[in-house]
């Protein structure tokens, strides 16, 4: 593979007009499609295999029409102190607003509190339940619009209102978080290669890279069902490996000018070499997010298949364009070790360098040394340290965040806490049992005893009377819990519910399903909760066996694999301490502590272990190469650290800023996602990657590169580490017939 990347990598420095008209083309092609495509609405959600989701789609076919899985909003109403919303002028108020409200084009219907018995018992709190034909997710502007103007219509007759519900559900926008990412990436560049141009080449081509493919998935959005959450990991996750990988190839061609080489033969050897490393953790990023589709969600599998793909754009651009790059760079790319002239630190030519001062080792030279001293005690203090951190993780609890998880300061929080005031905190996640008797002899009497059994589980406030459909063979009955929607007591009636269903069924022959938002997001947890060892066991499987071709070792991917696990459940730890326990909540702007977004672990799997595999590949075949080429097993760590560790810093610090920018994000999802890709890219470039690795292989010595003869005999060689490079007849003296750029 480093003859055929290198042999492309030349190619791609001479032909550089044509290599860049390409991109460009293709850049232009996706930004056309993208702007002439069709406006798409959000994907649509569904869970398949759930009760809640069957639940959903036997309310489709027995209530046509009833749009059962609709926007819903609550408009909640409080009187001004000393009132009461039964008053004639409050009264006469909320009629107006309801009958503003049922005028939308969306609207299904609107219900009057005073008809619907929807007023508190003390008299203060009411509310009119508005229900959509569409989905939150589909619901258009100008229906939300409509919703908040009633609301503020109602405000200035001096009544509080606030709005709940999922029908002001958007998707988050995530902008200035980005901007801040590329801000703090330019200046880690720019510091990392002392020159403007260096560092401009990364940030060009992962911004020409995640245009292309944010691009690609606007314009297929309306045909293949593709939600704005999708473009928005795709740009997240090209962005991040697209600096890196562009990164790892610049850095590897300034180390290449360094010992002479011209800078085609420098760029060829870059991406025969760096670009190999780029292939190998490209893949294992491809593997963890297409392995999303084990969860069988089909919004997530889109969403990783569309990211992979960006992440594809991404390394093909890093072999083909970043050469093509330098080739226009020329001179301005300097040589490792040089300094521009424009940061005050020209290097001097090597006559004026004086021969009688050795040259001081690198930081990460320093630190490697050290380690391969002390590597009991490197390994025990990082080990200790991320099992400490990862104690938090045995509490873990996983639920989906709904208004309550919301800040205090939006509409959404105050009429959730507003209905918990007037009605008690289940109300806000009240339960749908859908009872279908059409196999029952007596449907009616099914019907009642369903509701008979609901009333005698605990934890149930309201059990409403069965509301049948017109062929009287299905009814819908609501439930009230007595607690919150993300309540284990909650969870734990719904499963109440579901097992009393189990023995009505060989009463009656009559299906209890248990459904609605809560029920959905109990389901969703429990799906993904479930499907985290399978897609575990694939991924790290998969990238084992991709790393046992890349090492030519059993050990060395053993010991990634492992790490990876550690700092994942480390980082897990760090989560559930912010955000379930609520330790340094302040710091974090974490107003509502509770349970962990059901989705986190999961994501964080795949998005951290692509990263990680990222700065494994590339710090651990710099050590492999040099081992390969006749050095000792600690001398070979060192040689790694000295030419990867400055390198793998910056890009571990650029995707720290990345993700810790979608901390100050006003929605808890964003802001859980944000910190939790950041911490753990942390523990795995600073203490798995930089310590416990290290330590790991100077322990195991010559053991480390151990591969039984059969093994090393049936796999095929991808030479990573450029040996094909060295010495090649075929190149022959090329390299003095190339003009230097």
């Amino acid at each position: 593979m480093a003859t055929f990347l290198y042999k492309l990598g030349r190619l791609s420095f001479r032909r550089r007009h044509f290599v860049a008209l390409i991109w460009v083309a293709l850049l232009t092609l996706a930004g056309v499609g993208a702007a002439s495509a069709p406006a798409a609405g959000n994907s649509s959600f569904s869970i398949p295999g759930t009760e809640a989701q069957k639940a959903f789609d036997l309310l489709e076919q027995r209530f046509p029409g009833a749009s059962a899985d609709g926007a819903t909003a609550r408009v909640v109403f409080k009187a001004p102190s000393g009132e009461k919303m039964t008053d004639p002028g409050n009264k006469a108020t909320v009629q107006e607003t309801v009958k503003e409200l049922a005028d939308g084009s969306e609207v299904a219907r609107v219900t009057d509190p005073y008809q619907a018995k929807a007023v508190s018992k003390d008299g203060t709190i009411a509310y009119a339940q508005v229900s959509y034909k569409v989905s939150g997710m589909e619901l258009e502007d100008s229906s939300r619009d409509a919703l908040q103007d009633s609301a503020q219509d109602a405000r200035k007759t001096g009544l509080t209102v606030e709005i709940g519900g999922d029908a002001l559900q958007t998707v988050p926008h995530t902008g200035s978080s980005e901007i801040i990412g590329i801000a703090v990436a330019a200046v880690v560049l720019v510091i990392t290669f002392g020159s403007l141009v260096a560092a401009g080449l990364p940030l060009l081509t992962a911004l020409i890279g995640v245009g292309i493919g944010v691009s690609t998935i606007t314009a297929l959005a309306s045909a293949l069902d593709l939600g704005s959450t999708t473009s928005t990991l795709a740009m997240m996750i090209g962005l991040a490996v697209g600096i890196d990988y562009a990164l790892f190839i610049v850095s590897r061609y300034r180390a290449e000018l360094a010992e002479g080489r011209d800078r085609e033969e420098a760029a060829g050897r870059a991406t025969g070499t760096a670009g190999s490393a780029v292939v190998f953790a490209g893949l294992t990023v491809v593997i963890a997010l297409v392995g999303l589709s084990v969860v069988n969600i089909p919004m997530l599998t889109k969403m990783g298949i569309a990211a992979a793909g960006t992440v594809a754009i991404a390394v093909l651009i890093a072999l083909t364009m970043v050469p093509a790059l330098l080739g226009y760079a020329g001179r301005r790319v300097k040589p490792m070790g040089e300094k521009g002239k424009r940061f005050g630190r020209a290097s001097k030519e090597p006559s004026e360098q004086p021969s009688n001062k050795p040259e001081r080792p690198n930081l990460g030279t320093r630190w490697a040394s050290f380690v391969v001293r002390r590597p009991i005690a490197v390994l025990l203090l990082g080990v200790i340290g991320l099992g400490a951190a990862a104690v938090p993780a045995s509490s873990l609890e996983l639920g989906l965040p709904d208004d309550g998880s919301q800040p205090t300061s939006t509409t959404q929080r105050r009429a959730y806490d507003l209905l918990s005031e007037g009605f008690g905190p289940g109300f806000n996640g009240p339960l749908m049992v859908v009872v279908d008797a059409k196999d029952s002899d007596d449907p009616k009497a099914a019907f009642a005893e369903v509701g008979d059994e609901i009333k005698g589980l605990k934890d149930v406030v309201t059990v409403t009377p069965p509301a049948p459909n017109k062929a009287g063979d299905t009814a819908t009955i609501t439930v009230i819990p007595g607690s919150k929607p993300s309540s284990v007591t909650t969870e734990n009636l719904v499963h109440g519910i579901r097992d009393a269903g189990t023995d009505i069924k060989a009463d009656t022959d009559a299906n209890v399903l248990v459904t609605g938002s809560t029920a959905m997001n109990i389901d969703v947890s429990e799906k993904l909760n479930d499907a985290l060892i399978p897609y575990l066991v694939l991924v790290v499987g998969l990238a084992f066996l991709l790393l046992i071709v890349v090492f030519r070792s059993i050990l060395v991917p053993l010991k990634a694999a492992l790490g990876f696990l550690l700092s994942v459940m480390a980082a897990l730890g760090a989560v559930v301490a912010v955000f379930q326990w609520g330790w340094l909540s302040g710091l974090m702007g974490v107003e509502q502590t509770g349970p962990v977004m059901s989705m986190m672990p999961i994501f964080m799997v795949g998005v951290v272990f692509g990263l990680a595999m990222d700065y494994e590949v590339f710090l651990v075949t710099r050590m492999r190469e040099a081992y390969v080429h006749g050095e000792k097993p600690g001398q070979a760590i060192v040689t790694g650290f000295r030419h990867g560790a400055r390198v793998v810093t910056a890009a571990a610090v650029i995707m720290m800023a990345v993700f810790a920018g979608f901390i100050g994000s006003s929605e808890s999802m964003v802001k859980m996602i944000g910190f939790g890709l950041a911490i753990a890219v942390f523990f795995d470039a600073f203490i798995v990657r930089m310590a416990i690795v290290p330590a790991v292989l100077a322990l195991l010595g010559r053991k480390a590169w151990w591969l039984p003869r059969w093994l090393d005999r049936a796999l095929p060689n991808v030479d990573v580490e450029g040996e094909g490079l060295r010495d090649d007849p075929d190149r022959g003296d090329t390299d003095r017939e190339l003009v230097r750029a």
